[in-house]
């Protein structure tokens, strides 16, 4: 197994859960003793006799559990045969509050919380809640394994005890016990209730009993949903401010979900195959240490116990368990059929893997009141009213397995505003259908089809997969045939929108433009959900398994996953297209000089203002910005191509020195000088904005990163190892050239580019810090922080000054030359910087 970074912080798209859900012990080796026997000890108070404590007046609800109201209190009866199982909960939103909303957790819907708790009977007539917390695991229970060694270090956490008010059961001798929960479900609590990560961003305080109650509980044969209403205090983040006497409230849900008694047998994660994961400590697999592993996440998919032997034989069979999504109720009608197609669409994915009519889409029940949206046993496409602009598609998983038991996919209203802004600035030069404010049902809709495919992907447990679209060629985006027959990007999980590459002249359609599922993600649907009875742990399959990777990747680099968070790597980058980013961004760069002069007709809508044409220019800007941050991750880069040991080759490899040096040519003409086509006077006259802000903001940020220490001190390593790529020295001569032109082509230098300047100096300056830029990134299970190297304990600082020094005697001489007033004074005020920041060095 390739090892995946591991980190205890579980991060699905967007949503933290709670920190006390972690991960566990593979599936396979959960042992019953971990389950501790009742201890029976004589109790200090007798439980009363049953009928008097469940009277006539009860009204009883059967299922996992029973659930008895009387009056205003609850009871719940827990059969023996509940005690010592895992049970899933997943709290959610089922009515949120008014009034002001932050960018997350505030509509139906959304998760708030997750644990997994057991009942367990405990001594003087108790039940107690363990909320389970699974880190570490060993297989080995024999008498010198470390499995009893573990479970005797890992006491799982009472968080609520119960009085037996009285003890059931049924003709069958399965014996109940009655507990109250009236009030540990009015108090605030992380089990059933918000975690405290979302409490804080919702900025919600004490809760208020006396305007909150519990409104029902509902047992169904496999779960028990809670409802309840909450009304807390708000809290100002403003710490001068008061606390608000107003309160919010919210109708929350709680599903208890009984998790399987025998988990689903795990797959170990692997790097070269995007899926979310799980990690835990493995005490078993180094007899001499203890091993990070982590299992991918996926549905049980398994064939049906009489068509085993047709799915070994390569026929394709319907799954035991399909996956199946409903639509909320909410959505409206003309939208439903696109968000349908939009899971049916990985129908054939699944068809590689063996099995036919695996995933499929419904529209809610209607006039069902046993169906709820807040239902753990439902998926569902929750439509939210929002003003977010977005889509996100988290799951719920068994943490001792990686099996997903469900999700909801949050799609909220204002992703179509968002489609449209993206599908005009990057198609309107090809498809005239995006040159209006207001697209038709057919285009919107197979635009919803495309965002419901993607959401759906990361519901199976894929990740993004921002590498793929690199392994396709730039010119073969121009190319109709190919295009429209293989898409712009072999995965539907790369942040490739639109094939922004295409030139009017080509004449691509729609199938060469919009992403789809491609090669890659049914390669990795395949990888994770394939059937192999053969193996007996997930350790059998790792041979097999790592094998077929590497003839996959051999046979077809469209199979190539490289995840969102390698930094370096210039290949895996959000809304890129192509394996060459410099041409690709030269092909977008001319379809936005088409789209600029039309988009104030593209706009125009009767009895409205300009606010559409100065929108749209700001993505227009925005697009531009993307296709500079394309070519700059070309400097300083760094391809990472992970390999297990069976395979030849580097796994770090720097970029090639003739790419970085077309990256600095490319920056110096797009960016650096200034882009003045974007600077259109007629714009200025109609909005209220100034380009030039957009524009010095992309090249602040080129800067930042050109002159981090980071990527200096890797240009001074490449330099010291004699190696013929890109040295620090060359490197600060392209960047200077490209900065400081007029003082060599001795022409004035206008305001953007004196901004500039000052910028450079200002920036440079940096390297003789001892704490440089703080730099986070996020790998899809947790952030990672980390601080850039120091630059003066390398060579970096004094190469800096020597650079500023040799500016420096260039500006001089550029002031003697000059007779532009401005550009003197603005030279000798850089010379200025220099010096004085050059002297508070030396002072130091």
């Amino acid at each position: 197994m390739i090892k995946l970074k591991i980190l205890f912080i579980l991060l699905i798209n967007g949503l933290f859960l709670s920190a006390q859900q972690q991960t566990v012990l593979p599936a396979d080796t959960v042992k019953k003793e971990t389950v501790e026997k009742p201890v029976e000890t004589k109790p200090n108070n007798q439980p009363k006799p049953y009928k008097e404590v469940i009277t006539d007046k009860a009204i009883t609800k059967h299922g996992l559990l029973d659930v008895h109201r009387i009056d205003d209190r609850f009871f719940m009866e827990i059969p023996d045969t509940l005690l010592g199982r895992d049970i899933l909960v997943v709290n959610r939103i089922a009515k949120a509050a008014a009034g002001i909303r932050p960018q997350i957790h505030v509509y139906a819907g959304d998760q708030i919380g997750e644990n997994v708790i057991r009942f367990e009977r405990g001594p003087s007539n108790k039940v107690f809640i363990r909320r389970m917390i699974f880190t570490e695991n060993s297989a080995d229970s024999t008498a010198n394994g470390m499995y009893r060694s573990l479970v005797r270090s890992n006491i799982q956490p009472i968080s609520a005890s119960f009085a037996i008010k009285a003890f059931g059961g049924d003709s069958l001798k399965i014996k109940t016990s009655v507990i109250d929960v009236t009030d540990f479900l009015q108090t605030e609590n992380e089990v059933f209730y918000f975690n405290s990560t979302v409490k804080k961003s919702l900025s919600i305080g004490a809760v208020q009993n006396d305007m909150s109650y519990i409104d029902d509980i509902c047992p169904y044969p496999a779960n028990v949903e809670i409802r309840t209403v909450r009304s807390y205090l708000k809290v100002s983040t403003d710490p001068n401010a008061g606390v608000s006497t107003l309160p919010i409230t919210y109708e929350l849900n709680s599903s208890l979900l009984l998790l399987p008694e025998t988990p689903m047998r795990p797959r170990y994660a692997d790097a070269r195959v995007g899926f979310f994961s799980r990690g835990f400590y493995d005490f078993d697999s180094n007899p001499q240490g203890v091993k990070e592993k982590a299992f991918i996440t996926r549905w049980r998919l398994e064939p049906k116990a009489e068509d085993r032997a047709k799915y070994l034989r390569g026929e394709l069979v319907e799954p035991k368990n399909p996956i199946v999504y409903y639509i909320d109720p909410a959505t409206p009608k003309k939208w439903v059929p696109y968000l349908i197609a939009g899971v049916n669409d990985w129908q054939e994915a699944f068809e590689q893997a063996g099995f036919k009519n695996a995933i499929k889409a419904l529209p809610a029940p209607g006039n069902d009141s046993t169906w709820s949206i807040a239902d753990a046993r439902h998926n569902v496409i929750v439509y939210k009213p929002s003003a977010i602009a977005n889509a996100s598609g988290p799951h719920v998983h068994d943490p001792r397995s990686g099996e997903i038991m469900e999700t909801h996919i949050n799609w909220y209203h204002n992703i179509m505003q968002l489609l449209r802004n993206w599908y005009m600035i990057q198609a309107g030069a090809i498809d005239s259908r995006a040159n209006t404010m207001q697209f038709d049902d057919e285009l919107m809709g197979q635009l919803i089809r495309f965002v419901s495919s993607h959401e759906v992907g990361h519901t199976l447990g894929l990740r993004h997969n921002y590498g793929s679209s690199s392994t396709v060629p730039v010119e073969k985006l121009r190319d109709k045939n190919w295009v429209e027959k293989h898409g712009h990007t072999p995965s539907i999980m790369d942040y490739a929108r639109f094939n922004y590459v295409a030139q009017p002249e080509d004449k691509i359609g729609e199938k060469g433009i919009f992403p789809r599922i491609g090669d890659y993600d049914k390669w990795a649907i395949e990888w994770g959900y394939r059937w192999f009875p053969q193996f007996k742990t997930p350790e059998d399959e790792e041979p097999y398994l790592n094998q077929w990777i590497i003839k996959q990747l051999r046979s077809d680099k469209r199979y190539f996953f490289g995840g969102e968070y390698e930094s370096t790597d210039p290949r895996s980058q959000s809304e890129d297209l192509g394996d060459d980013p410099i041409l690709a961004s030269s092909y977008g760069l001319k379809n936005l000089q088409r789209i600029l002069p039309r988009l104030k007709d593209w706009t125009r809508e009767e009895n409205e203002g300009y606010e559409n044409w100065q929108a749209m220019y700001i993505e227009l800007l925005k697009q531009y910005r993307l296709y500079m941050a394309h070519v700059l991750k070309l400097i300083g880069g760094k391809y990472a191509t992970y390999k297990s040991i069976e395979q030849d080759g580097s796994i770090y490899e720097p970029v090639e020195y003739e790419k970085q040096k077309a990256a600095m040519k490319f920056l110096a003409e797009n960016l650096f000088e200034t882009p003045r086509w974007l600077l259109n006077d007629t714009i200025g006259s109609y909005m209220a904005l100034n380009p030039a802000v957009y524009i010095g903001s992309a090249q602040y940020a080129a800067l930042m990163r050109l002159q981090g220490s980071d990527i200096l001190l890797g240009f001074t390593k490449n330099q010291a190892k004699g190696d013929k790529g890109y040295g620090i020295s060359e490197f600060l001569n392209d960047l200077k050239q490209a900065i400081w032109t007029e003082i060599y082509t001795h022409k004035p230098i206008d305001i953007y580019r004196r901004d500039l300047q000052k910028l450079y100096i200002d920036n440079t300056f940096k390297s003789f810090k001892s704490v440089n830029e703080i730099v986070g990134a996020n790998n899809g299970n947790g952030l990672i922080l980390y601080i850039n190297p120091d630059p003066t304990r390398s060579d970096v600082s004094s190469i800096i000054r020597a650079h500023l020094l040799s500016l420096c005697d260039d500006i001089n001489k550029e002031i003697i030359r000059t007779d532009d007033e401005l550009t003197k004074y603005h030279l000798q005020d850089i010379v200025s910087r220099i010096k004085k920041g050059l002297d508070v060095e030396e002072k130091k």
